[in-house]
């Protein structure tokens, strides 16, 4: 009996600390650059205790609609050289009803 109430003590503080685990995880999953910060403090064997990757789908979901307009952005234009330090820069509005924008995320090293 008092090994029963042990166990189920033991097991009640190890359901508390993963749900606050998963609860810290998603939080930082919602800033990816954070997210690759604290990742690689991660053991290994979490891998297999979280479930990243609908963690992830759900962290990263964001609010745009099939048939909506992509919200508008600024960034440094990759593949032209820096001219005097001073970088050219690409606006998605620029293209807005022009023809159709492909953005491509990740390395293609």
């Amino acid at each position: 009996m008092f090994r029963m109430r042990k166990l189920k003590k033991a097991l009640a503080v190890f359901a508390v600390v993963y749900v606050v685990v998963l609860g810290a995880l998603y939080r930082v999953m919602r800033e990816p650059a954070l997210f690759g910060q604290v990742m690689r403090h991660v053991p290994e064997p979490a891998m297999f205790l979280v479930p990243f990757k609908p963690m992830w789908y759900l962290a990263r979901a964001g609010s745009l609609r099939v048939g909506e307009p992509a919200p508008d952005f600024d960034l440094p234009v990759a593949d032209l050289p820096a001219q005097a330090g001073k970088r050219s820069r690409v606006r998605l509005a620029a293209f807005r009803g022009q023809r159709p924008v492909v953005l491509i995320f990740g390395s293609y090293t």
